[in-house]
Parts: structure tokens; C-alpha cells; sequence
């Protein structure tokens, strides 16, 4: 019973078990995980299918690198390196 006691006291008194108090920041949380992160994998994969096929042009003037950093790695590295939430963006488009 002590503990049981002792366990509501530390869920009311610890500050990070409290919900957060923005909840714009929460939905834009929410849109970032279903919807833009999806959408980078997408473009992702259409970017492998581009590049796959900009091969003929990129290998003779020596653009491969170029080429695959702009179509496959920047679209997956934003879907999968970002952490999430990503505290250096806001809803209104200025840094924390």
C-alpha cells in the first residue's frame, strides 16, 4: 500500500510525466510523423527511380555523386535521421 501511495505521489510530483502545454506543437508533431515523413520516403523512391534512370546523363559528366545526394540520400535522411519531435522547428517557421 506504501508503495502504491508512493508511486501516485511521484506520477503528481515529476514534472516530464505532465502532458505538454503547447498543443499546436503537438499537432504539428502529429502532421510531421503521418504525413511528411511518409512523403519523404515516397520521394525517396521516386528519386531512386530518377536516378536510376539520369544514370546515362550523370555518368559522363561526372554528376553521380551529385545526382544521388540530391534524389536518394536528402529525401531518406529527412524521413529517417531527423529526430522526432524535432525541437529546431516551430509552426511558425522560426527556430526555438
Amino acid at each position: 500500500m506504501t508503495l502504491l501511495a508512493f508511486s501516485l505521489l511521484i506520477g503528481i510530483l515529476c514534472p516530464t510525466a505532465r502532458a505538454q502545454e503547447d498543443p499546436i506543437t503537438d499537432e504539428w508533431n502529429m502532421l510531421d510523423l503521418f504525413i511528411a515523413r511518409p512523403m519523404g520516403v515516397a520521394a525517396g523512391i521516386v528519386g531512386t527511380v530518377l536516378f536510376i534512370a539520369s544514370l546515362p546523363f550523370t555518368v559522363p559528366t561526372g554528376s553521380v555523386d551529385k545526382a544521388a545526394k540530391m534524389l536518394i540520400s536528402e529525401p531518406f535522411s529527412f524521413s529517417f535521421k531527423r529526430e522526432f519531435p524535432d525541437p529546431n522547428v516551430r509552426p511558425d517557421g522560426y527556430g526555438y
